[in-house]
């Protein structure tokens, strides 16, 4: 049986009863495919950044994607890119960067592959993909049938999109972006790396300048991975920030007033998970076991040593979500997709 943690950047995860690699689309439709006619658990990994595995590790057929492919056309002034799922991620930001392809740059550095980045709508720096996404092409795994999915389509919302809600359904082929074709970056939208800029937000800038300030900012962070540098043996932010109902807010303002927050439509408040956590008596390097919360980022929980288990990943993971819970009544949610392991109740 293969071991699943060296596919993971956590390094944990215990083994697949069945493990296959699937290098085509074809391939992995056909594999998932064949698994699904069985009723047989199937999991499909991608680059293991933003995935939390099971000591006990899962009892199924576990199929890395591994296709590869970049195609290119135009659509007037944008660029349409498709890109297999199998892509690396930051390979595809670098060429759009050297190509002169506008609005993936303030996501440079984020590990994982293509096809996690509709699933997860990961974002960063002001920019997420759903601003760029143009259609998804997955496999139907309940009507057994390759579709071809609109952005519209596809549920996007913070950091989660309709694949997230339903993750045994869709099965990511290959993701088209959107991109313009421009000499400086999408409008910077995010304070800090319009402070590390030196400009205001809204301003452009270069995309080279754009994702090199990204890139330091999140190797300050410890979000770039680095063999040497144990911070980053992490599924990146544990915990998303929370989005509060106009009543919530009132209640976390009654606990902690005058906590940052920034305002959201509808009345809601988006408050920073990093700084409830400190708050709550969990600091950068706060330690539990063989794990600890990064020393460079609050939000990252971490094996730096390599000799920990998921179950205490776990019990950190629960005693800070518990800790914020009791001192200010919100519930943090976690990022990462979490397979055949929970936080404890």
């Amino acid at each position: 049986m293969q071991k699943l943690a060296p596919y993971t950047t956590l390094g944990l995860g215990g083994p697949a009863r069945r493990f296959a690699e699937a290098v085509t689309a074809e391939q992995l439709v056909s594999l998932v495919a064949d698994s699904d006619r069985r009723a047989e658990p199937t999991l499909v990994l991608g680059g293991g950044s933003n995935l939390v595995v099971a000591d006990e590790g899962f009892d199924g057929l576990v199929v890395r994607v591994a296709t590869e492919g970049v195609s290119v056309s135009r659509d007037g002034e944008e660029v349409l890119v498709t890109v297999e799922a199998g892509e690396d991620w930051d390979a595809l930001v670098v060429r759009a960067v050297a190509e002169g392809w506008s609005g993936i740059e303030c996501m440079s550095g984020i590990p994982g592959l293509v096809g996690s980045t509709p699933i997860q709508n990961v974002g960063a720096y002001g920019q997420e993909v759903a601003q760029t996404i143009r259609c998804v092409r997955a496999y139907d795994r309940k009507t057994r049938q390759v579709v071809d999915l609109e952005a519209r389509q596809c549920g996007f919302a913070y950091r989660t999109s309709a694949f997230k809600r339903d993750l045994a359904r869709h099965v990511v082929l290959a993701v088209t972006y959107a991109l313009d074709t421009s000499s400086v970056s999408a409008p910077i939208a995010y304070q800090e790396l319009a402070g590390k800029l030196g400009v205001e937000l809204g301003e452009r800038v270069p995309p080279a300048r754009a994702r090199e300030a990204v890139l330091e900012l999140r190797r300050g962070k410890g979000m770039v991975l680095d063999p040497d540098d144990p911070d980053t043996r992490s599924a990146g932010s544990f915990f998303t920030n929370p989005i509060l109902s106009a009543e919530e807010a009132a209640d976390l303002e009654s606990r902690a007033p005058g906590h940052p927050r920034w305002d959201m439509p509808g009345g809601a408040v988006k408050v920073p998970a990093a700084w409830l956590i400190e708050q709550a008596g969990y600091p950068k390097g706060y330690t539990l076991g063989p794990v600890r919360i990064s020393t460079k980022h609050t939000l990252a929980l971490t094996n730096p040593f390599g000799q920990a288990a998921t179950a205490d990943l776990m019990a950190l993971a629960g005693q800070v979500r518990d800790g914020v819970r009791e001192k200010f009544g919100v519930t943090l949610v976690n990022e990462p997709v979490l397979v055949n392991c929970a936080l404890a109740e």
